[in-house]
């Protein structure tokens, strides 16, 4: 299995929250951003790169020996409020040569190391895994995290913009990616709006995160 480095977007504000920047949120005795990169390393990541932008001096403090950003590399995005297309640019641009890049977001709480070792797992060179969750209207649809072969990385990187992210480059070439059905470890659900508090405790939280 080819190394992976893991792209953790933490750099927003959290506005439509309203709680300030999400990758700061406590749970579990830490933050989100502790708890994201944990799970990232516990499930095969060999190297971690974190976005930061709102909130980058606070994640930064927590970057302490023995933490779970330790081993971690923080990279700045000081145009966070644009979007998360240049924090996944600055994110592909940081990763190891060779590697496949696995793109997470820091406020999905719900994904544990069994799910992001099962994408692992299942990734082929010269595609794009992603994972799978049951949508309304049935069948799988796509959602994160998402692996992407070191070339299409780069390639999805070179378009992305503004709050799009990857999502053209996804768009347009649906032949590429194989979806992951991670249903039974997760539903996909993020941190959005003040409904979704939920999420950083109480049964919903607790059975969505075991490893």
């Amino acid at each position: 299995m080819a190394n992976t480095t893991a792209v953790l977007l933490a750099a927003g504000a959290g506005t439509r929250l309203g709680h300030g920047p999400k990758a700061l949120l406590p749970f579990r005795g830490g933050t989100l951003v502790e708890h994201a990169a944990a799970v990232l390393r516990d499930g095969g990541c060999s190297d971690v790169v974190v976005v930061v932008g709102a909130g980058a001096a606070e994640v930064a403090a927590l970057q302490q020996p023995g933490s779970a950003l330790a081993g971690c590399r923080l990279v700045r995005n000081d145009d966070w409020a644009s979007g998360m297309g240049g924090s996944f640019h600055l994110g592909v641009e940081s990763m190891r040569a060779g590697h496949n890049v696995l793109v997470a977001l820091v406020d999905q709480p719900g994904v544990s190391p069994a799910l992001v070792a099962r994408l692992n797992a299942a990734h082929r060179p010269g595609r794009i895994t992603a994972a799978g969750y049951h949508g309304a209207t049935g069948g799988l649809h796509r959602g994160h995290p998402i692996i992407f072969d070191p070339l299409l990385a780069v390639q999805a990187a070179a378009i992305s913009n503004g709050d799009v992210g990857a999502r053209d480059f996804l768009r347009s070439h649906p032949e590429l990616i194989d979806l992951v059905d991670c249903i039974d470890l997760f539903d996909g659900a993020d941190l959005d709006t003040e409904s979704d508090l939920h999420l950083l405790g109480g049964p919903a939280a607790s059975g969505a995160t075991g490893g």
